[in-house]
C-alpha cells in the first residue's frame, strides 16, 4: 500500500481532485466561521449595545452552526471556558460524522468511486493504454524518473487496485475518445500502448485528439511494424524478438586485441555482479574498479543495454556485466577479493544452442554472425528447428550438442520451462554460458539460482525502454560491436593515462599503452613519444577516434 505518497505534497499541482476539494472546503469553513464571529461581535456592540468578546462571539457561532443549543449554563464569561465548550461541541459533531461514514453510509452507499478524482493535474505527461505486462514494473519506472502519467485500464478491478495502491490509474476503454479525454490526452506528450489487436484503434483515436503525440507501441510480432508505422506509431517494439537479439549480441560481442611478438597481452574480461555481491547497489564511481589504477572499465551491460563506457552514476545491480581491461592477474585478484562476482574471458562464442524457435529464438539466430555455429531446439516441427524435442530433457540437449556448446540461449515462452531448461543444462555442463529470457521480472533471481549467467526479463526491459523513450533516449537498438584497437599515441604525448581516460563523453576510452614490448595500464603512467595506445569503443566511436587522431 502506498498511502504515504499522498502526504508528500510539494505544490498544488500534486493534489488530486479530491484533495483540492478538501482544501477548498476547509478554507471555506474557516473563513465562514471567522466572518460570522466578527460580524456577530460587531453587531452585538453597535446594534444591540450588548458588547461581546471575540471568544463569546466565536462560541455563539459554533453553537449556532452545529445546532447543539446553548444549555442552562450559557453564556460563559471566561475565554478559556468558551473555548472548552466550543471544542466539546465540535468534537460531538465530528464523532457524529465519523459514525455516519464508518457505520451508516457504507450500508446504503451504492455510488462507485470515481478514480478520476484521484488524478493530479496533468500536462506534457504520458498516457499508458492497456499495458499487458506487469503494469506496476512500468509505473514504478516512470515514478522513479518523476514522470507524470495516466494509466487507462479497461479492467475495473485492476484499475481500482492500482489506484488504491497510489498509482495514477483510471478505468476506461482506450478506444473511446471520451475515456482518453479523461486522461487529458490532448495535453499528453507520449502514448504507450500494448493493446494487442486493438492497438490500431487506440492509436488512431489518440492521434485524432492530439496530432503531436509521440507513440510507442509494443507488439507481438516484428511483422506488424510496417502497418503500425503507417498509422502513426513512431516506434514499435516486439519484446520477445528484441530480447532475443540482445541475448545474441551479448553472447557474440567480442573484445580482443592481438599482442605482437614478445608483447604482454591486454586481458579483456567480463565481471558478472551476483545478488550476494557487495557491489550490489553501488554506483560505478564508488566501486573498486573506479579506483583501481591498473584496470579500465570499458563497458557495461545494464538490463540488456550496452553502455560504453558506463556513467559514474550508473548503479550496479544483479545481472550487471562489466567489461574490464587490464593485466590478467589484477582482474583475477579483484574478483577474488570481491565476493559475489565472476569473471570470464570476454570472447565471442563459436558454438551456440538456442532453446526455443519462436519469435525470440528466430531473432537471436538472425543476429548471430555468419561464422557462428548455431543449433536450434524446439518441440514443434512447425518451427523447423535443427533438433525437435523437449528442451527440459537431457536427451534433447545432448542430441543438440550441449557437451561441445560454448553458450546456450534460452528463449522458450514459459518461465517455468525456462527455469527447468537452465537447471538441466547446468547439470549437464559446467562450462557452457547460459543466457536466458524470462517474462516475469521476479523470475530473474530464480533463473540465476538455477544456473543462468545472464538473464533478461521482458517486463523489466520493456519498462526501461518505455521510461527511456519518455526522455527521447536511444536505447535497446542493436549495438555496434565492441572494438579494441592499437593506435599511435602522439596525440596523447605528455598526458597520463588517467588524463587520457578522463573523457567518458567521447564514447571511447584509452585502456593502456605499449612501450618496448611492455604493456602499461597504471593510470599514473605518462604517455611518451613512440608509444602506442590501446583504445576501446564501438565501431562508430572508434571511427570518431581515428578521425580525431588523423586531424591532430
Amino acid at each position: 500500500m502506498r498511502e504515504l505518497r499522498d502526504l508528500d505534497i510539494r505544490s498544488p499541482r500534486d493534489l488530486t481532485h479530491r484533495q483540492r476539494l478538501l482544501v477548498v472546503y476547509a478554507a471555506g469553513l474557516v473563513s465562514i466561521v471567522l466572518a460570522f464571529t466578527f460580524a456577530y461581535a460587531y453587531g452585538m456592540q453597535t446594534l444591540e449595545d450588548r458588547p461581546r468578546s471575540v471568544y463569546r462571539a466565536f462560541n455563539f457561532v459554533i453553537e449556532t452552526m452545529t445546532t447543539t443549543g446553548y444549555g442552562a449554563d450559557s453564556p460563559w464569561d471566561t475565554p478559556v471556558m468558551n473555548v472548552v465548550v466550543a471544542t466539546m461541541q465540535i468534537s460531538g459533531v465530528v464523532i457524529g460524522f465519523i459514525t455516519l461514514r464508518v457505520l451508516v453510509i457504507p450500508l446504503f452507499e451504492r455510488t462507485p468511486l470515481n478514480l478520476d478524482d484521484r488524478l493530479t493535474i496533468k500536462n506534457d505527461h504520458v498516457v499508458v493504454a492497456e499495458y499487458q505486462r506487469d503494469t506496476e514494473v512500468l509505473l514504478d519506472e516512470l515514478e522513479a524518473l518523476d514522470v507524470d502519467y495516466v494509466l487507462v485500464e479497461s479492467d475495473e478491478t485492476e484499475a481500482m487496485r492500482l489506484s488504491d495502491d497510489g498509482y495514477q490509474a483510471i478505468n476506461g476503454d482506450p478506444e473511446d475518445r471520451e475515456d482518453l479525454d479523461r486522461a487529458t490526452i490532448e495535453r499528453a506528450s507520449l502514448l504507450i500502448t500494448d493493446a494487442g489487436e486493438s492497438t490500431a484503434s487506440v492509436v488512431l483515436t489518440a492521434l485524432e485528439a492530439n496530432d503531436d503525440l509521440r507513440v510507442l507501441s509494443f507488439t507481438a510480432s516484428t511483422r506488424r511494424k510496417a502497418a503500425l508505422a503507417e498509422i502513426g506509431v513512431d516506434r514499435s517494439v516486439a519484446p520477445h524478438a528484441l530480447i532475443g537479439r540482445r541475448l545474441a549480441e551479448k553472447a557474440t560481442t567480442p573484445v580482443t586485441v592481438e599482442p605482437r611478438a614478445g608483447e604482454s597481452p591486454v586481458a579483456i574480461r567480463e565481471i558478472l555482479v551476483r545478488r550476494d555481491s557487495p557491489l550490489h547497489g553501488v554506483e560505478v564511481r564508488d566501486s573498486p574498479l573506479a579506483a583501481h589504477p591498473d584496470l579500465t572499465l570499458v563497458a557495461g551491460w545494464f538490463d540488456g543495454e550496452l553502455r560504453m563506457p558506463p556513467s559514474p552514476s550508473d548503479r550496479l545491480t544483479p545481472n550487471t556485466v562489466l567489461v574490464v581491461a587490464g593485466p590478467s592477474n589484477e582482474i583475477d585478484e579483484l574478483t577474488g577479493e570481491v565476493s559475489g562476482v565472476r569473471a570470464r574471458k570476454a570472447t565471442a562464442h563459436s558454438r551456440i544452442l538456442v532453446a526455443g524457435a519462436g519469435e525470440g529464438g528466430t531473432a537471436a539466430v538472425d543476429a548471430f554472425p555468419d561464422d557462428v555455429d548455431v543449433t536450434t531446439i524446439d518441440d514443434s516441427e512447425g518451427a523447423k528447428p535443427d533438433v525437435v524435442g523437449d528442451v527440459t530433457e537431457p536427451e534433447t540437449l545432448r542430441a543438440a550438442g550441449i557437451d561441445e556448446a560454448t553458450a546456450l540461449v534460452v528463449t522458450v515462452d514459459d518461465d517455468a520451462t525456462a527455469l527447468l531448461t537452465v537447471a538441466m543444462a547446468r547439470s549437464l555442463s559446467d562450462d557452457v554460458e547460459i543466457l536466458a529470457r524470462v517474462t516475469d521480472a521476479e523470475k530473474a533471481s530464480p533463473a540465476f539460482r538455477a544456473g543462468a549467467d545472464y538473464v533478461l526479463s521482458v517486463q523489466r526491459v520493456c519498462a526501461r525502454l518505455a521510461a527511456a523513450e519518455v526522455h527521447g533516449e536511444r536505447v535497446m537498438d542493436p549495438v555496434s560491436q565492441i572494438r579494441l584497437v592499437r593506435a599511435d599515441a602522439t596525440a596523447f604525448t605528455g598526458e597520463s593515462l588517467a588524463d587520457a581516460r578522463g573523457r567518458p563523453d567521447r564514447g571511447w576510452t584509452v585502456v593502456g599503452l605499449t612501450r618496448d614490448g611492455t604493456v602499461y595500464t597504471d593510470e599514473r603512467t605518462t604517455i611518451e613519444t613512440g608509444d602506442e595506445v590501446f583504445v576501446a569503443g564501438s565501431d562508430e566511436t572508434i571511427q570518431d577516434f581515428e578521425r580525431e587522431v588523423d586531424r591532430s
